[in-house]
């Protein structure tokens, strides 16, 4: 069941930081932070389930238990990436009544034609605008409850230019979608034009290690117009990095005793964090004596 608390934020006009989710280990960590969403990036998801890139090769079967798993292991609202829907109008209802089912608070769909592929790398193609604005249609027709977001998104910024990604952006609110996200922009002032222009909700997507849109501060996010900031690849960039450094360590020093203990999580913790206190309370409770040896 979607969490009512994210369409209640967004209407009380608070910003909404979202850190970018990609394993359970991720979502617990950023669940525990007390932010007021998570985002669940495909990019990650796919990488870190598949092992390949984000370019159209998961499917609705990959990818819906694992946005519903994150969604009902944690607290936060879970705002969810589902592509273009993974099809044609069909599709798109099918994939709607599946995460919010799964119990996703938002889900975010793209105009790019299929497969798709991850923005801000180069090569992506749109669909006409009105056939994504009946896609939007259909998502917001399938929906239960008006407290699951649509998040529509779209990718025409780099191809065809600001003007018709606005456009986009106006007709697809028109459509239903309850949050307007320009994929993009490249320059501060285009995301400022976008906020004075599109009298709707605002996602801004800011990529860590380069991006082709700035990242700039929450309250100038604010100021400009915009509501949500997502924050996909902070989360497996830092666990990337951590690990190439580890493993490269582990590589050349045949141990890790030298190793900085700063790039290594706590193992008491990293038990604390996955739930290991419950089941041992769990076994405490319920713990028999071993059976006695028959006398010989």
């Amino acid at each position: 069941m979607a969490d009512p608390s994210l369409k209640a934020a967004i209407a009380a006009k608070k910003f909404i930081v979202a850190p970018g989710i990609f394993d359970m280990i991720s979502a617990r960590m950023a669940d525990r932070m007390g932010f007021n969403a998570l985002y669940a990036t495909g990019y990650g998801t796919v990488a870190s389930y598949l092992g390949v890139p984000d370019a159209g090769i998961a499917t609705y079967t990959d990818m819906v238990a694992r946005m519903g798993r994150f969604a009902q292991g944690c607290k936060t609202p879970v705002i969810c990436d589902a592509d273009t829907g993974y099809g044609g109008l069909l599709n798109v209802r099918h994939t709607v009544m599946g995460y919010e089912a799964a119990g996703v608070t938002a889900i975010q769909l793209e105009d790019q034609e299929v497969p798709k592929k991850c923005g801000h790398t180069p090569g992506r193609r749109v669909i006409p605008a009105e056939e994504m604005a009946l896609k939007i249609e259909v998502a917001a027709e399938a929906r239960k409850s008006d407290d699951f977001l649509i998040i529509a998104r779209t990718d025409a910024r780099t191809s065809l230019g600001l003007d018709e990604a606005i456009r986009r952006g106006k007709l697809y609110q028109k459509a239903g979608a309850d949050i307007v996200f320009i994929e993009s922009p490249e320059s501060e002032d285009e995301m400022k034009r976008i906020g004075q222009e599109i009298d709707a909700p605002l996602l801004a997507n800011n990529v860590d290690g380069g991006g082709r849109t700035p990242i700039l501060s929450a309250e100038k996010l604010a100021s400009f117009g915009f509501n949500i900031a997502i924050y996909p690849a902070i989360g497996f960039l830092t666990v990337a990095a951590a690990l190439e450094r580890s493993y490269a360590h582990l590589l050349k020093e045949g141990d890790t005793n030298s190793l900085d203990k700063g790039v290594i999580y706590d193992f008491a913790k990293m038990n604390e964090l996955m739930g290991f206190p419950e089941v041992w309370d769990f076994d405490k409770r319920w713990a028999r004596d071993e059976p006695k040896q028959a006398a010989e």
